[in-house]
């Protein structure tokens, strides 16, 4: 039995639902509240379970922490890991060995004339390094099936490529 059928039947056999949860809590009231756009800090914290917390404000562009993550750097943070995480279990299922996995990825998001916004596209662009009797075709294209099973980029409305570079050795 070929490796990607043993893939088919361990992903059939795991479909269902799944249910997450998060808290988020405001931390930046100065004292007045929200009673000015200015007088309020977007500082926030992002919980989940007992794990441990993620200090998060908005974009230093919208009057944010830089110091802190902003909603996204976290979508696009997701999209990577996620990609990583197929990327790296469709490896191991073809006996491809990986032994160091980067991506530097970039998003790019539009401001509309209402001053809502959204994301036109994302570029992952992970350096991925295999063994030297792996086979260099087969870790590229396994990227495009990991980004056709990606949970999060299924779920995104905007462009998501992805450009990896595969290093022998």
């Amino acid at each position: 039995m070929d490796k990607s059928h043993n893939l088919e039947r361990h992903l059939m056999s795991r479909k269902g639902e799944h249910n997450y949860s998060a808290t988020v809590i405001w931390t930046g009231n100065s004292g007045e509240g929200t009673k000015h756009y200015r007088a309020f800090s977007r500082d926030h914290e992002i919980t989940c379970g007992s794990k441990p917390t993620i200090k998060g404000s908005s974009d230093p562009a919208f009057r944010g922490d830089s110091s802190r993550y902003n909603p996204e750097e976290l979508l696009l943070s997701s999209l990577s890991a996620c990609h990583m995480l197929w990327y790296l279990h469709l490896c191991a299922d073809s006996g491809i060995t990986v032994s160091n996995y980067s991506d530097h990825a970039e998003g790019r998001m539009i401001e509309t004339q209402n001053g809502s916004g959204h994301f036109e596209k994302v570029l992952l662009k992970p350096v991925v390094n295999i063994g030297t009797s792996d086979d260099k075709d087969l870790a590229k294209s396994l990227h495009d099936k990991a980004h056709s099973f990606c949970f999060i980029a299924n779920s995104v409305n905007f462009d998501v490529r992805c450009e990896p570079e595969i290093v022998v050795g």
